[in-house]
């Protein structure tokens, strides 16, 4: 296997998770009597340039196909972030009636609607049938596609290019990053302006969040790669900000390499460039130790759960997200040690995980069983589901969190 961006021939394993489904594809009751593919999840690392990937075992076609599962409008932490975004960057940029702003991987609105109250004109395009029509349904011109050079050069032929091209994390799910970057060249207006965010790799790291690691995400980003793969596209990141999402993430702001004069290039870059390689990002020897710290990871979880189980004592999980199906099926865990884990998405209740095959049901089965311990899979945003659930603290349930070690809460 090479390198998807600077094609140098990749002998590093980052980590190896075995092999899984991927992870959302959630099953229905009755596919249980069929075949379940499981594909590797090997994760390598360029000693070029340093981009953390997986190979594409499977098409994303296929991954991200009319059946995904995943609907971006039930976090509401995520809502509110999105909607400062908005008024941030329309602030900043100047966004108006005459702005056009274009999202790749719009989901179902979740963002553009925001932009849409502020009557700036908007346009989504996103590959799933199922997140596309919920936002049609709201209103939102929605294009079913996947972005690359191609499209864009089709799109410009029928809409204004960019004043504001956005990506959130959709970077790290594209196979071929190089032709995504030079489809947003050629998408973006001449002195337009390109956000994204993905989460930081910087933090992955730290914090072994390995369970962020699935078939949907090809690469694993930094700073110090992504500014890379921008410059071979004669793109320049302007501007830099670290935010929390997703355990800690990476915005990024980008133009025209030839425009950088209207903007120049915040110290901010150069600072998070620094930090990057004093932290060890450009050393080979800085991923070998992901592993090990992942095991231990696993080894916590496992021996929690089945002493709880050896206890008689009732153990449940909440979020039935992508991440939280990484960390089961790596772990091992069944519905053996799970009893049913709670999601409030109606996508994804009455089917079961992928691989584990662990039930997912609404928050009425919570409130009926009364698990003594709950594990919030979406650690990401543990606080705002431990807000929601407070009323565990009746029945003198606790919280449980994995990553980045294990963590026993109470409520109380």
């Amino acid at each position: 296997m090479n390198c998807r961006f600077c094609n140098h021939k990749l002998t590093n394993i980052f980590i190896d998770l075995n092999s899984s489904p991927p992870s959302n594809d959630f099953l229905s009751p009755e596919q249980l009597n069929g075949p379940e593919v499981f594909y590797p999840l090997l994760v390598y690392v360029c000693d070029n340039c340093f981009l953390v990937q997986l190979d594409e075992f499977k098409k994303a076609d296929e991954i991200f196909s009319k059946e995904y599962v995943y609907f971006s409008s039930y976090s509401s932490s995520w809502l509110k972030h999105c909607e400062n975004y908005s008024n941030l960057v329309t602030e900043r940029f100047k966004l108006d009636k005459n702005s056009l702003v274009v999202e790749i991987a719009s989901n179902d609105g979740y963002l553009l609607q925001y932009f849409k109250q502020q009557e700036i004109p908007v346009l989504g395009i996103e590959p799933t049938r199922g997140t596309a029509d919920v936002a049609m349904a709201k209103g939102i011109d929605t294009m079913v596609e996947f972005f690359g050079e191609s499209f864009a050069k089709k799109l410009i032929t029928k809409h204004p290019k960019a004043d504001l091209l956005i990506g959130n994390n959709v970077l790290a799910h594209v196979p071929n990053i190089n032709d995504f970057v030079e489809g947003l060249k050629v998408a973006l207006k001449d002195d337009g302006v390109i956000t994204m965010e993905f989460p930081h790799l910087l933090k992955l790291i730290e914090d072994c969040q390995f369970d962020t690691i699935y078939h949907e995400h090809f690469s694993y980003l930094s700073m110090t790669t992504v500014e890379r793969i921008f410059a071979a596209n004669s793109l320049t990141i302007f501007d830099v900000e670290e935010i929390p999402t997703h355990g800690g993430s990476l915005r990024i702001y980008a133009l025209h390499d030839e425009y950088v004069k209207s903007r120049p290039v915040s110290e901010a870059v150069s600072k998070l460039r620094e930090k990057e390689k004093l932290a060890g990002i450009t050393s080979i020897n800085f991923y070998k130790e992901f592993q090990q710290k992942a095991n231990k990871i696993k080894y916590d979880l496992l021996t929690f759960l089945v002493n709880s189980k050896m206890k008689g004592t009732k153990v449940a999980a909440y979020g039935a997200a992508a991440k939280g199906n990484t960390l089961l099926n790596y772990c091992g865990v069944k519905k053996d040690l799970l009893d049913f884990v709670v999601d409030i998405s109606p996508y994804k209740q009455g089917k079961l995980l992928p691989g584990c095959h662990i039930p997912v049901v609404n928050e009425d089965v919570l409130k009926r069983e009364k698990p003594e311990y709950i594990l919030i899979l979406p650690w990401n945003i543990k606080e705002e589901i431990m807000q929601q659930l407070s009323y565990v603290k009746e029945w003198n349930a606790k919280f449980v969190i994995a990553i980045p070690e294990l963590q026993i809460i109470d409520p109380k």
